[in-house]
């Protein structure tokens, strides 16, 4: 992310790079039919201006190599601003103050900044934590409806973006999976929970200060 969480969420390019449309089901005479994913995903995106909750990411090389899981805690106000919150196998931060991004690695002492627009891009984090349309950035591809939710496959229009597409599951009008494929064939699944919607958070929440002696690497 922007290296691990890159590795983290790869919301990050893996963030920056850890979404979205879907299967309409209908149902017999008499019932409703179902939001699709991309309706629930808008309906996120509109009505859940924040949001804290926790998360669990799995990450599979191409050739079947598994890593650790890295778990943690999130919250996020749109727009753009997040804390993105390792805690295990180790720790390590990445937060957005809607401006800038900082990821810090706590084992190297070093802080990573970049500007949002640059590590968020079109990544899962621009969808998630963002405010714009979908569309816009990503070719929408329904799925079919599998684990008891509905699926949208998406893939960015922009080369850049490091990922070849990702699939985002919702249930509830809330993303429940993320599974990003990036270009060198690595498959990272995020399991998102206990999301709790539209918490009052402090604006203290999304301040970063680099601690004391780390190396800032500023990147352009």
């Amino acid at each position: 992310m922007l290296k691990k969480y890159l590795t983290a969420f790869p919301v990050a390019r893996s963030l920056s790079m850890l979404a979205l449309s879907v299967v309409c089901m209908l149902g017999g005479p008499g019932f409703a039919r179902a939001a699709s994913a991309q309706e629930q995903l808008r309906s996120f995106v509109e009505q859940v201006k924040t949001a804290t909750g926790t998360f669990v990411q799995y990450t599979v090389g191409p050739q079947g190599q598994t890593r650790p899981p890295q778990s943690g805690q999130f919250s996020f106000q749109r727009p753009g601003r997040f804390k993105w919150d390792v805690v295990k196998p180790y720790a390590q931060q990445i937060v957005s103050d809607g401006k800038q991004v900082f990821q810090l690695d706590p084992d190297l002492n070093q802080v990573t900044v970049r500007n949002v627009d640059q590590a968020i891009g079109a990544s899962p984090a621009a969808i998630l934590f963002g405010s714009v349309s979908l569309e816009q950035a990503f070719t929408v591809t329904p799925m079919p409806e599998r684990d008891g939710m509905s699926w949208l496959r998406a893939k960015p229009r922009a080369g850049e973006a490091g990922f070849t597409h990702l699939e985002l599951g919702m249930r509830d009008s809330l993303p429940v999976r993320i599974v990003l494929l990036d270009a060198f064939g690595q498959t990272t699944r995020v399991e998102l929970s206990d999301m709790v919607r539209n918490p009052p958070l402090p604006a203290a929440t999304f301040v970063f200060v680099a601690p004391t002696g780390a190396d800032v690497v500023r990147m352009q």
